[in-house]
């Protein structure tokens, strides 16, 4: 059986990294791993710690690149790709703007496409922007959906996906996480952390902010409230901001940020470092997706920096916190767990799965293959 393996950006990265060992573990699969670089340097950081090197490197990476422009480019360097190996199955996680052309171009080449961590909706075509519709067409191309959890299973049902088409495997996030887990903590993290003064036990928030329906007005008002935030406990916390290579980000926070002692403006972390960076937080504060889960499975309590998530197990067990951009509720959520009042929860059970979810992909893509559908 021939299978590639297409991403593009860090997050993709990470969640697909568990999933290529597998493959590659079975002798009787060959697989192709093919990269689009739609972000070059934070994509570089995640293969080198899993040791992964691409087969295909498309190299698509473009300052300024418009979504149309990335799309337009990702379809016709990737179609001749696909042609040319004629692999049997697709594999492609998430919902990036490489995801939704991977899928796409499966579809045009009558070729089978399986959607890791499928399944994921707010139900807002414009929160989270592209990429909600992304996944949604993922789904609607996909013939095997790994959906991450129960809930995600259901979101499937009620768009009409065939319950035999769904696999549910918990999100090989955890998988990841577990292997970085292992890992000694690197020089990096552990001069970071003394910089922000973690062993005279100031308190340390992770602030990572970086998502398109942020940017302008709602990335101002964050900004705002981190500078409050870190005015009011400057004797007893430091924010940790890794700020994103967008200049749509980076510029405002360096001009609204860049002037307050306790807090660190660093360039984009190593996966390894910001995991370790992550776990010695009291606090997270995070528009993104799969901070969201990894910040789940430690039990850290995260504030999230968006208005829906797709990801409500998190909320269901008590580590998220949906506060949008609102200056003054991100200011009191804060308070809460940083003077200890918050109603923190222990979990029994991690939603978002057991570290085994990249061995149920590649058991349901061969029993499929053989079957005709999943075990």
């Amino acid at each position: 059986m021939k299978v590639m393996t297409i991403f593009g950006t860090r997050p993709e990265a990470v969640k697909m990294a568990p999933v290529i060992q597998e493959l590659q573990r079975h002798t009787d699969i060959t697989t192709t791993i093919c990269v689009t670089a739609q972000h070059r340097e934070m994509l570089d950081q995640v293969l080198d710690i899993f040791s992964i090197s691409p087969h295909i490197d498309l190299d698509l990476m473009r300052a300024n690149q418009t979504l149309p422009k990335l799309t337009a480019s990702i379809l016709s360097a990737l179609d001749p790709v696909i042609a040319d190996i004629q692999p049997d199955w697709i594999l492609a996680q998430g919902d990036t703007t490489t995801v939704m052309c991977a899928s796409l171009l499966a579809y045009y080449h009558r070729l089978h496409f399986g959607h890791v961590e499928a399944g994921l909706r707010t139900h807002n075509k414009w929160e989270p922007f592209p990429e909600e519709i992304n996944r949604r067409i993922a789904g609607i191309t996909a013939d095997l959906h790994f959906a991450p959890t129960w809930h995600s299973r259901d979101n499937l049902l009620a768009e009409g996906i065939e319950d035999w088409r769904i696999v549910v495997t918990g999100n090989p996030v955890i998988d990841a996480l577990h292997q970085i887990q292992q890992q000694p903590t690197p020089e990096e993290a552990c001069q970071i952390l003394a910089q922000a003064g973690y062993q005279d036990e100031r308190k340390v928030i992770l602030l990572t902010a970086h998502r398109r329906e942020n940017f302008g007005t709602p990335m101002n008002h964050i900004f705002q409230a981190i500078c409050k935030l870190a005015q009011e406990y400057e004797d007893t916390a430091s924010i940790i901001y890794p700020v994103h290579l967008n200049p749509n980000v980076r510029d405002l926070a360096h001009a609204m940020l860049a002037g307050q002692p306790n807090i660190l403006l660093l360039e984009p972390l190593p996966y390894l470092t910001l995991v370790h960076v992550m776990k010695a937080a009291s606090l997270v504060l995070t528009d993104s997706g799969g901070i969201q889960e990894e910040a789940t499975a430690l039990q850290i309590p995260t504030l999230v920096l968006r208005e829906v998530t797709e990801r409500p197990e998190g909320v269901q067990a008590g580590i998220l916190t949906l506060v949008g951009s609102d200056e003054t509720v991100i200011l009191s959520e804060s308070r809460k767990h940083l003077t200890g009042n918050a109603q923190n929860t222990k979990m029994t059970v991690n939603p978002f799965g057991d570290g085994y979810a990249a061995e149920k992909i590649v058991t349901a893509l061969m029993s499929f293959q053989e079957q005709g559908k999943p075990a």
